[in-house]
C-alpha cells in the first residue's frame, strides 16, 4: 500500500513537471500515459503483455499470413465480428474462411497496429479476472507483385477477450471508423 502511494506521488509529479501543458500539447501521448499509471497494477500489465501477444498472433499469424489454425485457435466458438462496412460475421467458422480468401485476392492485405494505441481494460467478477476489453487503432496495406506496399485504409477497433478453459478467447470484434486512404 505504502509503495503504491510512493510511485503514485513520483509518478504525479513526473506528470505534472513533464506535462505542464498536457492538455494543449500535441506532442503528449494521453493514451501512452494512461497506459502507464495503469500499469502500476501488475496484474493489469500481465494482462495487457498476454493481449498484445495474442493481438500480434492473430493479426500477424492470422490475417497477414492467413494462418487459419492460429485463427481458429485464438476465437471462441461462438464469436462474432461487426465490422461498419462489410457487416456481421456472425460464427467461427464464417470468420476463418475470410481470413483464408484473403489469400486468394489479387492483392494481400496486411495490417498493422498503429503504436501506442493499444489499450485493456480488465472485466473482473468478485475480483477475479474473466476477460478484458482491448481497443485500439490499426492500418491495413496492400500488396501487389512488383509494386511497392501501400496503405488502404485505417480503423479503430475492439476486442472482447474472454477466459474460456483458462485460455484467451477472442469472443467479439468491433470493427468500425473505416477510412480509406488518399493514395495518388
Amino acid at each position: 500500500m505504502k509503495i503504491n502511494i510512493i510511485l503514485s506521488y513520483f509518478l504525479g509529479v513526473i506528470l505534472i513537471i513533464g506535462c505542464s501543458d498536457f492538455q494543449s500539447s500535441p506532442i503528449v501521448n494521453k493514451k501512452a500515459i494512461e497506459t502507464q499509471i495503469q500499469f502500476l497494477n501488475p496484474e493489469h500489465k500481465q494482462v495487457f503483455e498476454e493481449l498484445k501477444i495474442k493481438d500480434s498472433l492473430l493479426f500477424t499469424l492470422g490475417f497477414n499470413q492467413c494462418d487459419t489454425n492460429q485463427v481458429k485457435n485464438l476465437t471462441s466458438k461462438d464469436f462474432e465480428f461487426y465490422h461498419d462496412q462489410a457487416g456481421i460475421t456472425n460464427s467461427q467458422n464464417s470468420f476463418v474462411q475470410s481470413i483464408s480468401g484473403l489469400c486468394g485476392m489479387n492483392y494481400k492485405p496486411t495490417r498493422k497496429l498503429e503504436k501506442n494505441s493499444l489499450s485493456v481494460h480488465l472485466l473482473k467478477n468478485n475480483g477475479k479476472i474473466y476477460g478484458a476489453i482491448q481497443n485500439g487503432n490499426h492500418s491495413f496495406y496492400g500488396k501487389e507483385k512488383n509494386k511497392p506496399e501501400y496503405l488502404t485504409s485505417t480503423a479503430e477497433f475492439i476486442h472482447l477477450w474472454i477466459i474460456e478453459n483458462e485460455n484467451w478467447k477472442l469472443k467479439r470484434v468491433l470493427s468500425y471508423n473505416h477510412k480509406q486512404a488518399e493514395n495518388e
